[in-house]
């Protein structure tokens, strides 16, 4: 590897710096043309890494770039600003034009022009809107000297719809440019090698992992008093005087919520305990529904060191560098040790800075799952995606994209299309299927809005109509959130959006909390929301989100379910252990060596509890599965709930167990038909089928000016759904709905390993005379579910004082394990 250049040099000893040795392999590893995954900590200088690489290859060529020569991919506009200017800090010391340009859907229509005639030296960019320059017929000219593509934060895509669209895209650019080079960069990948080759088409690649350590601190706010019956969300702000405390003790912090909604009330919470610091102006919000001015102005607080604590979402777990964060806090369980950890490195990010991040507990057991993520972390094991298998709606979309911009053959496309990794065991028919929808439209061929693409003299695949070309660039993506409504003053000032489900359920005068405002609701008309700041006290409704709660984790599944079975060695679970001395002494402790099955009789009638540690989404399959199975040869109506430690089954008659019929309820034999027998799959499919439309162009986007209500949508996708399912029942994205259902909402394969797993496990029955530890959430979820909020809390609050009355006094903790 050549040295550094004299001004480059020159740049890294004014900031003290000394190249890593993983960074030194990068640069090397690109001047010998590989391609290759860098895999390092967060704050350890990742982008340099792969950004010097390309520069300096292209000064050992010329002083004077004067074309395109890097594309950096981002998976978030909210990194784009901040990539730019890390992209430039070294160029500012280089000779020569060495221009660093953004385009986003956040990017002025000025810059967008901009960037229409003339490219940078590197483009920084997102997949979606790098999708929408294949559909301009002088892109492939203007990429002409293009060298490298740099994928920024590949965990993010990988197993996504947009990482299929990023693969399609890199497809595109490697038939392109045949020698174009791929880096991608990453700190929480499981497998690296199977994570990174979907994305670079081939198996010849490098690795390049940092041999360096990321000190990561988990620590945990215990409460003082702990209930040894506890139920979800139950614990959360009775914390707020601990956070509050801890707030004091830094520069700035994160404090990191699982929700919008949850990140507004805890907001609302840190604002009344912190009135000063509220009125100058140091407490801030950020989640992805506010304005973008706003979330501007945030990031900026953020990196001068002008705000003391911002609450905010996933909106921030990536990629930019807030130096003055020193503080993490974590509202509840992230549910994964890769995301812990990734909002664990937003502080201290800096080599040799160690990252801490706090823990706050909603509820009392999610002690026990703080304590299993710093044990997985510790042993290196984080969480891995597996790459999709070749969704057709992607597949459609791109096709229309391809030809828009340059007219092709069915055979040119299908060289191309099957030399990515995700579609390359695409069948003969479903190739044919493709060509054929994005032609004639299926079932739909007598409609001409569906027939998009056309032959032309060369028998060439393209689209023609004027239109068509139109509303293809804006639908392209496959982020396909449900119908927001934008909030804003009767000046015209916006704040942000939320969801038209929560906004049309208020009426004028009406109060809410949204972007850390209390307003009152003025008017909603031609979908939008007329709002101003409400006069009276009190707190309002708080905005809330369509969504669904993040699972557990496999990999933190299992590492809860061993830590279960340790001495209570650590501060958190030396505070849970009166709970799970309770559990062990009315029952025993569930894991993943024997599967623990409760009996309990109670008013609601006999109940099931049954603890396979699988994550909420498996819990909820088999949850439907074992009690379909149950119903069918007792006759009785059984009940569900779930959470990500097991599931609770109710029934008012009688049901005799034992092993056996466990083993059969609980059997890998004739699953999918059993599935598909139980849940309204159907149901669940019409949903699924509504965003799979979207992403293949089957609904029309909402042109300029205009704005569709959801409920028009949902007309248009069920329309659709009738159609196909009527007439056109071998439709391939039919399929796919019904695959994309059992896969994403139940996890299928999971399910499967999951009860593949429980055959090799001995049963462990018990039969209790009241809930136990374990028991009460899942028994308050089921209750909570069927009873108004009133009457539920009643109840929740009878048993407890029955639980408790019976409980014995807990144990005496060591408290200098506490500290």
């Amino acid at each position: 590897m050549p040295d550094l250049p004299p001004e480059l040099q020159s740049w890294f000893d004014q900031n003290k710096w000394s190249p890593f040795p993983f960074q030194k392999e990068v640069w090397q590893s690109y001047q010998s043309g590989k391609s290759g995954l860098l895999h390092a900590p967060t704050g350890f200088g990742k982008t340099l890494s792969v950004w010097l690489g390309p520069v300096l290859d292209t000064l050992s060529r010329t002083s004077e770039p004067e074309h395109c020569e890097v594309l950096w991919l981002t998976p978030l506009r909210a990194l784009a600003n901040d990539t730019l200017q890390s992209l430039k800090a070294p160029l500012t010391h280089l000779t020569g034009n060495f221009s660093v340009e953004a385009r986003t859907g956040d990017s002025s229509n000025y810059q967008k022009q901009k960037l229409r005639k003339r490219f940078p030296y590197c483009l920084v960019t997102t997949p979606e809107s790098l999708s929408l320059l294949f559909t301009h017929e002088d892109t492939r000219e203007k990429l002409s000297q293009l060298k490298c593509v740099i994928v920024d934060e590949w965990h993010e895509l990988l197993g996504t719809k947009r990482g299929v669209q990023t693969e399609l895209c890199l497809t595109r650019l490697r038939h392109w440019f045949p020698d174009l080079r791929t880096w991608a960069l990453s700190a929480t990948l499981g497998d690296l090698k199977e994570s990174t080759r979907p994305l670079m088409g081939t198996d010849d690649f490098a690795v390049v992992s940092a041999d360096l350590e990321k000190k990561i601190e988990i620590k945990t706010l215990i409460p003082e008093e702990i209930e040894r019956f506890p139920w979800s969300g139950h614990l959360g702000i009775r914390l707020l005087k601990q956070v509050s405390k801890r707030l004091n003790s830094a520069r700035t912090t994160l404090v990191f919520t699982n929700t919008r909604s949850q990140s507004e009330i805890w907001f609302q919470e840190l604002t009344r305990s912190k009135p000063r610091w509220a009125k100058e102006g140091l407490l801030a919000l950020h989640h992805g529904s506010l304005d973008r001015e706003e979330r501007n102005r945030v990031e900026e607080g953020l990196k001068d060191g002008s705000l003391r604590v911002v609450v905010c979402t996933s909106s921030l777990d990536l990629g930019v560098d807030f130096s003055p964060v020193d503080q993490v806090i974590q509202i509840g369980s992230p549910k994964g040790i890769a995301r812990m950890t990734q909002r664990a490195g937003r502080a201290g990010h800096r080599p040799g800075q160690t990252s801490r991040i706090y823990c706050v507990p909603t509820n009392a057991l999610e002690l026990i799952e703080f304590t299993a993520i710093r044990d997985a972390w510790e042993r290196r094991e984080i969480e891995t995606r597996s790459p999709l298998s070749k969704p057709l709606d992607v597949l459609v979309q791109h096709l229309v994209t391809l030809i828009i911009g340059e007219p092709a053959t069915p055979d040119d496309l299908k060289k191309e299309i099957f030399s990515s990794a995700t579609y390359q065991n695409l069948t003969e028919e479903e190739w044919l299927w493709a060509i054929e929808f994005i032609t004639n439209g299926g079932a739909l061929s007598r409609y001409p809005q569906y027939q998009k693409a056309v032959y032309n003299e060369e028998r060439k695949l393209t689209v023609e109509n004027k239109k068509t070309i139109l509303l293809h660039r804006m639908s392209i993506g496959t982020i396909t959130a449900t119908s927001s409504v934008p909030i804003k003053f009767a000046s015209g000032k916006h704040l942000g959006s939320m969801d038209e489900s929560f906004i049309t359920r208020l009426k004028p005068g009406q109060h809410f909390t949204f972007a850390g405002k209390r307003l009152e609701l003025l008017r909603f008309r031609n979908q939008a929301a007329t709002v101003k700041v409400a006069k009276a006290n009190g707190r309002g409704a708080i905005a809330t989100w369509n969504g669904t709660k993040m699972p557990l984790s496999t990999e933190l599944s299992h590492a809860v379910a061993r830590r279960l079975l340790l001495p209570p060695d650590t501060p958190e679970m030396a505070a849970v252990s009166p709970i799970l001395d309770l559990q062990r002494k009315w029952s025993a402790l569930p894991g993943d060596r024997e599967l623990l099955i409760e009996y309990t009789r109670t008013r609601e009638g006999e109940h099931l509890f049954i603890y396979p540690f699988a994550g909420r989404l498996v819990h909820e399959g088999l949850g439907a599965l074992a009690a379909f199975r149950l119903c069918r040869r007792f006759g009785e109506d059984i009940t569900v709930s779930q959470n990500d430690y097991g599931f609770c089954l109710t029934s008012q008659g009688r049901i005799d167990l034992d092993e056996a019929l466990i083993r059969d309820v609980l059997s890998t034999a004739d699953l999918l038909p059993d599935l598909l027998e139980c849940l309204n799959t159907a149901e669940m499919a019409r949903r699924q089928f509504r965003e799979i439309a979207r992403v293949a162009g089957l609904i029309v986007p909402e042109m300029p000016g205009r704005r569709s209500a959801t409920r028009d949508l949902q007309v248009s996708s069920n329309l659709l759904f009738e159609v196909f399912t009527r007439y056109d029942p071998d439709n391939l994205l039919l399929e796919q709905s019904r695959q994309e259902i059992l896969e994403r909402q139940l996890e299928l394969t999971r399910l499967k390993t999951t009860l593949l797993a429980l055959e090799e496990r001995p049963c462990l029955l018990r039969e209790t005379p009241s809930l136990t530890p374990m028991a009460f959430p899942l028994w308050a979820d089921r209750l909570t579910a069927i009873l108004p909020a009133g009457d539920a809390n009643d109840r929740l609050e009878r048993m407890l004082l029955k639980l408790q009355s019976k409980a014995p006094p807990p144990p005496e903790v060591n408290p200098s394990i506490l500290t």
